[in-house]
């Protein structure tokens, strides 16, 4: 099996030492000093592809094994927080100068590992730590028989990528005589010159085990759709007992921040006084705060980077602890255009909600990262204790006090939709009766204050009964593409939308509204 050595984490790799990333082949970032780690996955009789599939397909149970991981328990739970850790072993060797030693002694947290089995590259990841611990070998991958010894230099992986890649060219180029014997390193100049050769090969569609995400789409190809698959996808072949809610939360607030006008990036030392808490008070419970893992989750669904100021980019899997190395973290340029159009984002908080916050306070996690007024169709301009445009009462609009101005409602607009439906409620077609009359409610489907923005036109109101109006302003219900009304939770049919020859409704608006629920047409179970 593997090799590893010494006790680097990626709390280790400072963006501003010489690990920056360039642009690599195919439009992949790539790390400047990022080495090729060689590596035989060993023989039939040797178990390796027994210990492959064990340990590094489908990983091992952290908790399995907690009296084996000693010293090195809060570094593995740190880069693992799900709990599930890839991880391949070395044995020791004697010798200081064969290709072995110098690997094990030379290889770094940021390199990447070529998996060699029977002339065929077989899969490739990241060395996201290293560590030495003979117990924790013996434990996971048993000793030899014959010699005693173990895996004992142990490397953590990330971004694993299985594949079938021919060998012999790529060992040629390294003046390397097939078949690879032994764990060997290769330079970063010489993995640059050659990289070529492995990633013209590499089929789109490589499999990553349960667990690992595949790359997403490259961002200069990213459209609407392709963000939102991605932003609702952010767990997928992840277990429920290892779902973090990390990456959501940072996206719900980096989200927060284009709102409020700041910029995609935000530095260091930004990032961990501003999120942190938020994954801590929102997170799973029990699940220990690690940006690093966040933003390396992110970065793989094709919607994060993590960059420098003063040199290009840091190493790709680390925020960079050094405030001083001038390292940001934010959206990557194209998710965060596309999350500057109002549909846009509505339909990815709508869906971020949706998706992952189900048992949790969403209106008070909105309030937290700035995106208050989403938790609600009429927007944030309209606080407790105000009157809307028809004079009756508001209702509840969140526990924040809000003073703004607010945009003027056109009564007439309000009493011709009331007048066109004879006060019926669209939804129940309840008209309810006074003593003088008949009551019923215009409710904007896109509402007019900020973030929403809505038109004052006829096409974006419905006449509501006031509990209607209620479950349509907070979001309980929507209207689908075919005008039914459905109950938002499990798209339950209430009933068919009444509609009326005179009073066409505008379908942007409605499109919108049906975003803010979580039910755009890019939600995974809106069929």
């Amino acid at each position: 099996m593997g090799n590893g050595h010494g006790h680097e984490s990626i709390f280790d790799i400072d963006a501003g030492d010489d690990r920056q990333r360039g642009e690599g082949p195919a439009g992949h970032a790539e790390t400047d000093s990022v080495q090729w780690v060689l590596q035989p996955r060993g023989s039939a009789k040797m178990r390796g592809p027994q210990h492959f599939d064990h340990s590094v397909r489908r990983g091992i149970r952290l908790k399995d094994y907690e009296g084996a991981l000693g010293g090195d328990a809060d570094q593995l739970k740190r880069i693992f927080p799900d709990g599930v850790a890839r991880l391949w072993g070395s044995t020791p060797t004697q010798h200081t100068g064969n290709a072995k030693a110098v690997a094990l002694r030379n290889r770094k947290v940021g390199d990447e590992v070529l998996f060699y089995a029977q002339n065929t590259f077989i899969a490739r990841a990241s060395i996201l730590g290293l560590l030495h611990n003979r117990d924790l070998a013996a434990a996971v991958w048993g000793v030899d028989e014959e010699t005693q010894s173990t895996w004992e230099h142990i490397m953590a992986l990330g971004d694993v990528v299985e594949f079938q890649v021919p060998a012999q060219p790529i060992l040629t180029a390294l003046a390397m005589t097939p078949p690879l014997r032994s764990l060997t390193l290769v330079r970063a100049a010489e993995r640059r010159r050659h990289l070529r050769l492995l990633e013209g090969q590499v089929p789109a569609a490589a499999k990553r085990p349960s667990g690992e995400r595949e790359s997403a789409t490259p961002a200069q190809a990213m459209g609407r759709a392709e963000l939102l698959t991605a932003l609702g996808t952010l767990d997928a072949d992840v277990p429920d007992e290892g779902r973090t809610r990390h990456g959501s939360l940072t996206l719900l607030w980096a989200i927060g921040r284009l709102v409020s006008g700041q910029g995609r990036l935000a530095p260091a030392d930004v990032c961990r006084s501003q999120l942190e808490p938020i994954l801590e008070e929102f997170g799973a419970p029990g699940v220990s705060v690690s940006l690093e893992y966040s933003f390396r989750h992110l970065r793989d669904s094709g919607l994060w980077d993590v960059v420098g100021t003063e040199r290009r980019r840091p190493d790709p899997v680390a925020l960079a602890a050094s405030v001083e190395s001038g390292a940001q973290a934010g959206l990557r340029r194209e998710a965060a255009r596309l999350l500057r159009q109002p549909l846009a984002r509505a339909e990815a908080i709508g869906l971020l909600c949706t998706t992952y916050f189900e048992n949790i306070d969403q209106l008070e996690l909105l309030e937290r990262v700035g995106l208050g007024g989403y938790a609600h169709a009429s927007g944030a301009d309209e606080g407790d204790g105000e009157r809307d445009g028809d004079g009756e009462p508001a209702r509840p609009r969140g526990r924040r006090q809000v003073t703004s101005s607010r945009p003027d409602r056109d009564q007439r607009l309000a009493n011709r939709v009331k007048l066109l439906h004879l006060h019926q409620c669209q939804v129940c077609g309840l008209r309810l009766d006074t003593r003088f009359g008949h009551y019923s409610e215009a409710a904007h489907i896109r509402g007019l204050g900020s973030p929403h923005d809505g038109p004052e036109v006829l096409s974006n109101l419905l006449c509501l009964c006031p509990n209607h109006h209620v479950q349509f302003d907070t979001l309980s219900i929507f209207i689908d593409e075919h005008w039914n009304v459905r109950r938002s939770r499990d798209r339950e049919l209430i009933s068919p939308l009444t509609r009326h020859p005179e009073h066409a409704i505008d379908e942007e608006c409605v499109e919108y509204h049906r975003a803010l629920c979580g039910r755009s047409r890019y939600s995974l179970d809106s069929g």
